[in-house]
Protein backbone atom coordinates (compact mmCIF):
# COMPACT_ATOMS: atom_id res chain seq x y z
CA UNK A 1 0.00 0.00 0.00
CA UNK A 2 2.43 2.35 0.80
CA UNK A 3 4.68 2.13 -2.47
CA UNK A 4 1.16 3.21 -4.80
CA UNK A 5 0.52 6.30 -3.13
CA UNK A 6 3.04 8.16 -4.30
CA UNK A 7 2.52 6.40 -7.64
CA UNK A 8 -0.97 7.56 -7.39
CA UNK A 9 -0.38 10.89 -6.40
CA UNK A 10 1.99 11.01 -9.14
CA UNK A 11 -0.94 10.02 -11.83
CA UNK A 12 -3.05 12.38 -10.21
CA UNK A 13 -0.26 15.27 -10.38
CA UNK A 14 0.21 14.85 -14.85
CA UNK A 15 -3.14 15.20 -14.63
CA UNK A 16 -3.51 18.35 -13.47
CA UNK A 17 -0.87 20.08 -16.12
CA UNK A 18 -1.44 23.52 -17.23
CA UNK A 19 -3.15 23.18 -19.97
CA UNK A 20 -4.82 26.55 -20.35
CA UNK A 21 -1.63 28.27 -20.98
CA UNK A 22 -1.78 28.96 -25.23
CA UNK A 23 0.83 28.14 -26.93
CA UNK A 24 3.04 30.12 -28.98
CA UNK A 25 0.67 29.25 -31.87
CA UNK A 26 -1.89 30.22 -30.58
CA UNK A 27 -0.71 33.49 -29.44
CA UNK A 28 -2.81 36.15 -31.22
CA UNK A 29 -0.34 39.08 -33.12
CA UNK A 30 0.04 42.22 -31.88
CA UNK A 31 -1.80 43.64 -34.72
CA UNK A 32 -4.24 40.87 -34.65
CA UNK A 33 -5.24 42.17 -30.65
CA UNK A 34 -4.83 46.34 -31.91
CA UNK A 35 -7.34 46.06 -34.55
CA UNK A 36 -9.57 44.37 -31.77
CA UNK A 37 -10.37 46.82 -29.20
CA UNK A 38 -13.22 44.46 -27.29
CA UNK A 39 -10.80 41.52 -27.07
CA UNK A 40 -7.41 43.50 -26.06
CA UNK A 41 -9.55 45.72 -23.35
CA UNK A 42 -10.40 42.27 -21.81
CA UNK A 43 -7.05 40.48 -21.96
CA UNK A 44 -5.52 43.58 -20.33
CA UNK A 45 -7.69 42.85 -17.55
CA UNK A 46 -6.64 39.18 -17.44
CA UNK A 47 -3.33 39.88 -17.81
CA UNK A 48 -3.32 42.01 -14.74
CA UNK A 49 -5.71 39.78 -12.52
CA UNK A 50 -4.04 36.29 -13.86
CA UNK A 51 -0.31 37.02 -15.61
CA UNK A 52 1.35 34.01 -14.49
CA UNK A 53 -1.39 31.80 -15.72
CA UNK A 54 -1.51 33.66 -19.29
CA UNK A 55 2.32 33.65 -19.60
CA UNK A 56 4.32 36.70 -20.06
CA UNK A 57 4.76 37.02 -24.32
CA UNK A 58 0.80 37.12 -24.41
CA UNK A 59 0.79 39.88 -21.88
CA UNK A 60 3.82 41.65 -23.65
CA UNK A 61 1.67 41.04 -26.97
CA UNK A 62 -1.30 42.94 -25.21
CA UNK A 63 1.04 45.74 -23.81
CA UNK A 64 2.19 46.11 -27.04
CA UNK A 65 -0.95 46.23 -28.92
CA UNK A 66 -2.30 48.65 -26.53
CA UNK A 67 1.03 51.12 -27.10
CA UNK A 68 0.26 50.55 -30.96
CA UNK A 69 -3.57 51.79 -30.64
CA UNK A 70 -2.32 54.63 -28.28
CA UNK A 71 0.41 56.15 -30.06
CA UNK A 72 -0.77 55.18 -33.80
CA UNK A 73 1.70 54.39 -36.28
CA UNK A 74 3.99 57.27 -34.79
CA UNK A 75 3.34 59.82 -37.59
CA UNK A 76 2.62 63.11 -35.94
CA UNK A 77 -0.93 64.34 -37.45
CA UNK A 78 -0.52 68.20 -36.07
CA UNK A 79 2.77 69.96 -37.90
CA UNK A 80 3.49 73.36 -36.17
CA UNK A 81 3.50 76.62 -38.24
CA UNK A 82 7.29 77.79 -39.26
CA UNK A 83 6.94 81.23 -37.68
CA UNK A 84 6.09 81.53 -34.14
CA UNK A 85 2.76 82.87 -33.16
CA UNK A 86 3.12 86.48 -31.68
CA UNK A 87 0.90 87.22 -28.43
Amino acid sequence: MKKAIPFLLAVVLTGCGQSEVPQKADLPTVEALASNPERLKELRQQCKLERARLGDELCNRVAEATRKRFYGDGKVPYTPPENQPKF
